[in-house]
């Protein structure tokens, strides 16, 4: 998980400073890693709790609290015009993690 944070924030903040965006390698990693907490939350309480239906809703609202949060600040670091463009890898690294807590 440690090794898929950092390629994560570097696949981010390549992305955003491709698209002209305004963010250093280590505020990605502390915005990303601020806006995990939410779906480490959901894992642990998924992992207390061992009932299948639980441990989805627990994910789908780590993953959306995680993912609002982070979006908000990141949106803010691209032109107007690719905000779509620069948020889409933030999006996918949470997906990445909200599955492998799913699939545990």
């Amino acid at each position: 998980v440690f090794i898929l944070v950092w390629v994560g924030s570097g696949v981010v903040t390549l992305n955003a400073l491709l698209l002209r965006g305004q963010i250093s390698f280590f505020q990605s990693v502390c915005v990303l890693g601020y806006c995990i907490f939410p779906l480490v939350i959901a894992a642990f309480c998924s992992m207390l709790l061992q009932n299948i239906l639980l441990k989805v809703i627990f994910v789908c609202v780590g993953f959306t609290w995680s993912t609002g949060a982070s979006v908000g600040f990141m949106s803010e670091l691209v032109p107007e015009d690719r905000k779509g463009l620069g948020v889409y890898p933030v999006w996918l690294f949470y997906v990445a993690i909200a599955w492998m807590i799913l699939i545990a």
